[in-house]
């Protein structure tokens, strides 16, 4: 096998296969960092629609991570007969198994899927491996099974980063959202792999969605977002078992209520002129504070589209540490 190819102007072309990949936060990521995705995997329609309609070209498809086989992505044709190894494999696998907003059943729930990304590593034989998560994972009574996830990769050949904080606003992105990646890469790879360091201001809420809010003309938007000056709490409510799409429960509901936005669900359309009070969110505007461009659309019903939002991965944090990992990749090989 030889490395990756060269484009037309001379830059190399990584490639990554990609499950759990949802609304495209990740995919999104790793294309501004300069990967080629050679598939993008997920169970759910919607979010296979949402990714369809905004990139056509990717090859996406619709099937159960248990079920799906990467073999096939171990040695792959490219233009010209060129054949090319698998650069990076990620996924955002489900958060809810180590989400303080769940029951935190951890390797016991039927969600966990870090068990498939080991086998998919095993069959596909990547140089890199990226998995995003959230916070709880770090919790003390999780520390056997990420020693148990590490030492999985390890044995696959992989030289572990370890799980790593993120703050998503640290990036540019203006909600908390602190997520935990594990990067991994095989030998030589990870000689040059640097963590990003992140120091990207975050603009804040009302500077954020200011354009949206008035987009029907509110005549109180400025001065809404003038008051709505802080970053946004960290959005939730993406779970297949909530209910209706809404801000999350109480606690996050208060918090969106200091911004001036009410929490108690999502609107189909922003305020129109003469709206008096708190505004709720559409579905285009939680997608602003995940750190979507305004031109990437979410498909699916109301609900069905705001649950992919509430699941995604950051785009701008998926790029930041996709440079990272391309840059070991590109340097050591």
């Amino acid at each position: 096998m030889s490395g990756s190819p060269v484009g037309e102007r001379g830059r190399r072309i990584l490639t990554s296969l990609e499950v759990c990949a949802g609304a495209g936060g990740q995919a999104r990521g790793l294309e501004m960092a300069g990967f080629s995705h050679v598939a993008l995997v997920d169970s759910d329609p919607h979010a296979c629609a949402t990714l369809r309609m905004n990139r056509p070209y990717w090859n996406t498809v619709q099937a159960d991570v248990k079920d799906f086989d990467a073999l096939s992505y171990r040695s792959m044709r490219r233009a010209g007969g060129r054949e090319v190894s698998l650069d990076l494999l990620a996924g955002g696998v489900p958060c809810p198994p180590f989400s303080v907003a769940g029951k935190m059943l951890g390797v016991n729930d039927p969600r966990n899927l870090f068990g498939q990304m080991i086998r998919l590593a095993e069959e596909a034989e990547p140089k890199a491996v990226m998995i995003e998560n959230v916070r709880g994972l770090l919790r003390p009574e999780f520390d056997l099974y990420r020693h148990e996830i590490e030492s999985a990769f390890i044995d696959l050949g992989f030289k572990s980063q370890g799980f790593r904080l993120i703050h998503a606003s640290e990036h540019g992105v203006p909600q908390l959202r602190p997520r935990v990646i594990f990067v991994g890469l095989k030998s030589p790879y990870d000689a040059n792999f640097e963590w990003p360091s992140g120091g990207i201001p975050a603009k804040t809420v009302g500077e954020s969605l200011l354009d949206l809010m008035s987009e029907n003309g509110w005549d109180g938007a400025k001065e809404w977002a003038e008051k709505a000056n802080a970053i946004a709490p960290t959005l939730v409510g993406g779970s297949k078992l909530h209910g209706g799409p809404d801000l999350g429960p109480t606690r996050a509901r208060a918090a969106w209520a200091s911004l001036g936005v009410d929490g108690g669900l999502i609107a189909k359309e922003a305020p129109k002129r003469g709206f008096v009070g708190m505004p709720n969110l559409t579905v285009a505007m939680a997608a602003n504070i995940q750190g979507f461009e305004k031109d990437w659309k979410i498909a699916g019903p109301k609900t069905h589209a705001y649950r992919q939002v509430g699941n995604a991965f950051p785009p701008p944090v998926a790029r930041a540490i996709g440079v990272a990992i391309r840059t070991a990749l590109i340097q050591n090989d």
